[in-house]
């Protein structure tokens, strides 16, 4: 079904009222975006930032009367709208869209994140077979993707790891199909554990190879490799708990992290963990460290 969008550009303190404004002439959904490149790269906890200039999307249904609509909108508002425009949104397939645009990545000698409906490009390879379903980690984000080249270089033979945060399941999926033993997966979104044992199912991966948890539930044993893609914020908060979870000598490799950040994080973990050089993608940072000190 074809669908109509109303696009308003507006300033940061009058984009709540145009959203709910839009939202109370019957759109189906709104959405705010950056109109100036203005990048949030990470807010600080409870803050829902906006950027300076905003472009607000209202989602109509095409039989609506626009002009009708936007009156009504104006009403809501209470004046007239900001800069605006309407356009037919195409009647595609959305799904097939993304689908047709995300393509096999090789992360280092041996491993390559292949979606799991495409071929993989070398079939003798390590192919980790991903569908990310409702839960962020596909390999494209230069984050995931520093992960996951420190991984192909490990030997995970034998280990038990932990990947903290795991999202679509992708950074603990690899290590077993690198040789680790058991992988615990921790995530605070049910969407996220659901996407973990669908993505390990289709990896034809044993039921018990990567359990998965709510961090209150998370089993207390030690692990071989810990492993965490997240934020900084909450990396730093969370560096006791991880800290406690990995064994004496140990690895750490963590994630989510801003160039300008890594110091910040290196010291939440300084009381535990030698580092390594810091391996830097575009302002993104991946830190991999040895637990030296219980």
């Amino acid at each position: 079904m074809p669908w109509l969008q109303l696009n308003v550009i507006t300033s940061r303190d009058q984009a709540s009222r145009l959203e709910n404004a839009l939202l109370a002439s019957g759109a189906a959904s709104v959405t705010l975006q950056d109109n100036a490149d203005q990048p949030i790269l990470e807010p600080a906890l409870g803050e829902t930032p906006l950027w300076d200039n905003v472009k607000i999307t209202g989602l109509y249904e095409a039989d609506i009367d626009t002009a009708a609509t936007t009156l009504k909108a104006q009403k809501n508002f209470g004046k007239t709208l900001p800069e605006h425009a309407w356009e037919l949104l195409e009647d595609k397939d959305w799904e097939r869209e993304w689908m047709k645009n995300y393509h096999a990545i090789r992360c280092g000698e041996k491993l390559w994140i292949c979606p799991s409906w495409q071929q993989p490009p070398e079939p003798d390879k390590v192919n980790l077979m991903l569908d990310p379903g409702l839960a962020f980690g596909t390999g494209t984000h230069p984050t995931t993707f520093m992960c996951l080249q420190w991984i192909d270089q490990q030997d995970f033979s034998g280990l038990r790891i932990m990947d903290y945060g795991c999202g679509s399941g992708i950074l603990g999926i690899a290590t077993l199909l690198l040789g680790a033993e058991q992988v615990i997966g921790v995530d605070i979104d049910h969407q996220a554990l659901l996407a973990t044992r669908e993505n390990a199912r289709r990896n034809q991966l044993a039921e018990d190879a990567m359990p998965v948890f709510l961090p209150p539930k998370t089993p207390q044993e030690p692990v071989d490799v810990m492993l965490a893609n997240i934020l900084a914020g909450p990396l730093a908060e969370l560096a006791p708990t991880l800290s406690g979870l990995t064994k004496v000598g140990g690895k750490l490799c963590l994630s989510g992290i801003l160039a300008i950040q890594a110091k910040t994080v290196m010291k939440a973990y300084e009381n535990w963990f030698d580092f390594d050089p810091i391996n830097t993608q575009d302002e993104w940072v991946c830190l991999t460290a040895t637990k030296n000190r219980g």
